[in-house]
């Protein structure tokens, strides 16, 4: 078996605290050409979350993307653990402090909502992302 990256177990612990809220999430979303979102949310009122996880001081200072990512989203977050130092995020973004099981949101980052074809074009590509992992798991190996 093999083991799951820091990543991974902090995606999972977002999605189940965002589920809490009543957002849906996927997992490493192409919004565009050269970006990868490692969560994207949608809320109940169509609201686009995009947290970015940073498992490790040089995980967060190699990335070089995220200010790309801005313009998906309504709002913007870093997800870390309790050893990451938090003091290096923008305060500017949002912070959830999160483990393989849950996130805690310490801070939420300023709300800039996407124009209406943005919206229109984000949500599409979030439902057609999902359906495809849905159906990867219904019927593995199809469509390779």
């Amino acid at each position: 078996m093999e083991p799951i990256l820091p990543g991974f177990r902090l995606a999972r612990g977002v999605a189940r605290h965002l589920r809490g809220h009543d957002f849906v999430t996927v997992t490493e979303l192409v919004p565009a050409p050269g970006l990868r979102v490692d969560v994207m949310a949608l809320g109940p009122k169509g609201e686009v979350w995009i947290v970015e996880c940073k498992s490790s001081r040089a995980d967060y200072l190699s990335d070089r993307k995220w200010h790309g990512y801005l313009e998906w989203c309504d709002r913007f977050f870093w997800a870390v653990d309790a050893d990451f130092p938090a003091e290096l995020l923008p305060q500017e973004t949002g912070l959830m402090l999160a483990d393989s099981y849950d996130a805690e949101i310490m801070r939420i980052g300023p709300e800039t909502r996407l124009a209406p074809a943005r919206r229109k074009a984000v949500t599409h590509c979030f439902a057609r992302h999902a359906a495809a992992r849905l159906q990867g798991l219904r019927d593995p190996g199809f469509g390779l």
